[in-house]
């Protein structure tokens, strides 16, 4: 097993936010190598977001962002199990950051389970009859279809989009990341993105 220094762990977890006994054992599994070592906790933190699932949130706080201009304003709800945890920094950053997320890209709702039907059918009809236009074989257009309607789901739903300050990875990595570090389910409940003179509310 690799001698891991202080000074190496602490760099990883300035990095991740994850605690210090975690990125020892990630960088100890991964050999000191730093980028397995990330991947390594990402993996593990999936594993706990998912066990906590559908642990209550009934804690949280309001997150809100409002541009420079003053034009765009936005108010998420982040929950969480416990008041506690609704007062960690690391969590309140989440709920600002997630509202600049709302901010900058307009998603119309939180998941695909919330996309209604009536917008999804609109738009696999949009994607059938451009297929059909470009001459594309009969066979082929369902999974023509269903392949836009993916790109489709990662444009207007919030947890799908790909994060605005790391567009390899989605808001729900993201969130999944602070599960992993905080220990406790964390849920994004509504949303409203106003801007001025339209009725922007989602």
């Amino acid at each position: 097993m690799a001698d891991i220094s202080a000074q190496v762990v602490k760099a990883l977890r300035d990095k991740t936010s994850a605690g210090m006994m975690d990125c020892k054992k990630a960088l100890q599994e991964c050999d000191g190598v730093e980028e397995k070592a990330i991947a390594w906790l990402r993996q593990k933190g999936l594993a706990k977001a998912q066990k906590r699932a559908g642990r209550a949130t009934s804690q949280g706080i309001i997150g809100s962002y409002v541009h420079s201009t003053g034009k765009i304003g936005v108010m998420v709800e982040l929950q969480c199990e416990t008041d506690f945890v609704a007062k960690n920094e690391g969590f309140q950053e989440l709920a600002k950051n997630l509202a600049m997320q709302i901010a900058a890209t307009n998603p119309l709702c939180l998941d695909k389970e919330n996309v209604p039907a009536e917008v999804l059918e609109k738009e696999r009809q949009i994607y059938r009859e451009q297929a059909i236009d470009e001459g594309k074989p009969k066979n082929m257009l369902d999974k023509i279809v269903e392949g836009k309607i993916s790109k489709f789901y990662k444009e207007i739903c919030l947890l799908d989009q790909p994060y605005i300050r790391d567009d390899k990875r989605s808001v729900r990595d993201i969130i999944n990341d602070q599960i992993a570090v905080i220990g406790e389910n964390i849920q994004v409940g509504r949303f409203v993105r106003l801007v001025l003179g339209e009725d922007g509310e989602e």
